[in-house]
């Protein structure tokens, strides 16, 4: 009897003496879970704070922005002022995100965009075009920047007074001038080009009959429906920064045709509206086929 209860005892202390090391080896790893939370915590820590002070940045940039835009860019410079390299760097950014939607305007209305070329002795322009939302050609233009601005090499269309512009608008002191009437003058003729494309594809029973290069003169077959007149219609854009026609002549061998008032009423609908929407509209009225 005292063996067994002797076996019992030590089975006890054993069993205990295992618990007691069981203790024993859990707190490093709870030591170690411990050290991980308390890291992770840190980095969350670290994670808030950055982006709080990204935060308090692009709140002050949109604020200097903001006044940049409504007083101009010196004046708000003097406002925004203190001093410190922080407000220097801020008034940078402004500067910079101003800099960036300017272009990005300028891109999207058909504008310019500027690179240096020739290590800084010369520029090169880009001049896009479009026309009712469609981005169409983009014309490029090198100019040299010396003591008197010249003109280098270029893509634009020959027929396009590239000097004439130049001179008209006083490239050597106004340069913005120059480059917005070469922008008006291109995009005007994409416009008038883009039209007769959109005749061709839209409108099979008119038929273009003439037509330039710069896109100025448009000559159209028309047909009345019931008699099944032939209507020559001359639509003449003088105005080359214009993308709608000075002049409309109408022709036919009805010669009450032209002065009635629904051909009146077409000639002005023609001066007014863009070519394709125009014979759309015609049709739809019933005076062509």
């Amino acid at each position: 009897m005292e063996g067994e209860a002797t076996k019992g005892v030590l089975s006890v202390l054993s069993r205990l003496e295992m618990q007691a090391r069981s203790r024993k080896a859990k707190p490093p790893q709870q030591q170690n879970s411990v050290k991980e939370l308390k890291s992770t915590i840190d980095a969350l820590i670290t994670q808030r704070d950055q982006l709080k002070a990204q935060i308090e940045t692009q709140m002050c940039v949109q604020k200097l922005r903001a006044a940049m835009d409504k007083q101009g860019a010196h004046e708000a410079d003097e406002e925004m002022d203190d001093g410190s390299e922080n407000s220097k760097l801020l008034r940078l950014m402004a500067r910079h995100a101003q800099l960036k939607d300017l272009l990005h305007a300028h891109h999207l209305i058909g504008g310019y965009d500027i690179v240096k070329t020739c290590q800084g002795k010369g520029v090169c322009v880009s001049l896009a075009t479009g026309y009712e939302g469609v981005y169409l050609d983009t014309y490029n233009l090198e100019i040299d920047l010396k003591e008197t601005l010249r003109i280098g090499r270029h893509n634009i269309p020959p027929f396009i007074p590239v000097n004439s512009l130049a001179e008209q608008s006083n490239m050597q002191t106004d340069i913005r001038a120059f480059l917005g009437a070469l922008s008006q003058h291109l995009n005007a003729f994409a416009g008038r080009k883009q039209q007769v494309k959109l005749v061709k594809e839209l409108h099979k029973s008119v038929e273009v009959l003439e037509t330039n290069a710069l896109c100025s003169i448009l000559v159209l077959l028309l047909t009345v429906p019931r008699e099944k007149i032939a209507v020559l219609c001359t639509l003449d854009y003088a105005d080359h920064t214009r993308c709608l026609p000075t002049r409309v002549c109408i022709e036919c061998e009805d010669k009450e045709l032209p002065g009635s008032p629904h051909w009146k009423n077409n000639i002005t609908l023609l001066k007014e509206t863009p070519v394709h929407k125009a014979l759309i509209t015609m049709k739809k009225m019933g005076y062509i086929v």
